[in-house]
């Protein structure tokens, strides 16, 4: 349960801000589109070696 204080004489809107902020940082909303959709592991791994050869060639590049 997410528990956002309030202190007196706060709008809403800073209120809403923060409870927003504290939901996203669960992580809820990423997990619940990850379980949408299954992915079988051999297709998991594959985007997962792309992934790694992409940031290899921005490293070996000096972009990061």
């Amino acid at each position: 349960m997410i528990i956002v204080p309030i202190k007196e004489n706060e709008p809403i809107d800073k209120a809403l801000k923060k409870f927003k902020k504290k939901f996203e940082r669960t992580g809820v909303v990423r997990e619940l589109r990850r379980r949408q959709s299954f992915e079988k592991p051999s297709v998991e791994r594959r985007q997962e070696i792309i992934h790694a050869r992409y940031l290899e060639e921005l490293r070996r590049d000096g972009t990061l």
